[in-house]
């Protein structure tokens, strides 16, 4: 039982197809179905069966899964207990981060540890946040940085938060919506999200973490169901067509410093009743081992976002 047939069953068994598990291992389809028949075959058993929603695995299969995770999980403890050995001379790396936290974040944290530990590896995958929480239960991450869920309870995951950024409603410069906004102390007036009722929204996906957010805060003002005119993944375009006069959304308040906007929209702030946040985290799995390479990154992490608002 080799290291690549047990990384090959569980891959095959998470995707739940060959060609899918073949694209993530990089490798032919043929050339897997291929391996995985002579496997099969030296076993004398079948590890899996077809079925109308794809690959399941077999009662042996379960079995050679269960164990593959657990000889592989053995694997890479073994790898960073020896990397720490070696005084991180080498290593290796497996972190999350969604896009926007990748630009803000990394810029200011990977040049420094790449100068530090230029033979340290630092595999990075960026994704939405309900890809990464998965990828991050499956070990198949060592941590992830992004933004926590309403409920992290919820997840079985760790998260370690370092800092909150509230919620703002963008909404087209003049919008009637003005004569009931007050003005409160800081940048921007105050206005209720009870006056969004019946208003065209603009909202990213429901798998990005701003939309999970959003719809939290839009529910806790009794907007259960609000009127979507557009679904888009791009929060700047979102804000650009805000500008633009096509609708109403709510964004971080980091978001709002987006220079490019060609005019400006109105930004307003939500009464702290709504509690209309989210905060940057470091999500870990429990009784996750973070090796040391990852504990001096992540010590990176929190130096950066306790200097700078992220």
């Amino acid at each position: 039982m080799t290291d690549k047939e047990l990384i090959y069953v569980k891959t095959i068994a998470e995707e739940k197809s060959i060609s899918k598990a073949a694209r993530r291992l990089f490798i032919s389809q043929p050339s897997l179905s291929q391996y995985i028949k002579r496997l099969e075959q030296e076993l004398g058993t079948e590890l899996f069966k077809r079925t109308p929603g794809g690959l399941s695995l077999t009662h042996a299969g379960e079995r050679y899964y269960e164990t593959a995770v657990r000889i592989l999980n053995l694997y890479e403890s073994l790898e960073r207990e020896i990397s720490d050995i070696n005084g991180l001379k080498t290593g290796k790396i497996q972190l999350g981060i969604t896009s926007h936290l990748g630009t803000s974040v990394l810029s200011q944290v990977l040049p420094s540890f790449h100068l530090r530990f230029p033979r340290v590896e630092c595999r990075i995958t960026e994704d939405t946040s309900d890809a990464l929480e998965e990828m991050l239960s499956k070990r198949d991450l060592d941590f992830v940085i992004m933004h926590a869920p309403k409920d992290p309870s919820t997840s079985g995951l760790c998260y370690e938060l370092l800092s909150r950024d509230p919620f703002l409603i963008v909404a087209p410069k003049g919008h009637p919506l003005k004569a009931f906004a007050r003005e409160k102390e800081g940048d921007y007036p105050e206005l209720d999200l009870k006056h969004l009722n019946g208003q065209p929204f603009l909202m990213v996906h429901k798998g990005q973490r701003i939309r999970q957010i959003t719809d939290s805060i839009l529910s806790k003002a009794g907007i259960h169901q609000p009127e979507i005119l557009f679904t888009l993944k791009s929060f700047e375009t979102i804000q650009q067509l805000c500008a633009e006069g096509m609708g109403i959304t709510l964004l971080p308040r980091q978001y709002s410093k987006i220079t490019f906007l060609r005019q400006k929209p109105d930004y307003y702030s939500i009464p702290e009743s709504y509690q209309a946040y989210w905060e940057l985290c470091i999500a870990t799995a429990k009784d996750s081992y973070l090796s040391r390479a990852d504990e001096v990154f992540l010590s990176m992490v929190r130096a950066a976002c306790s200097e700078t608002a992220i």
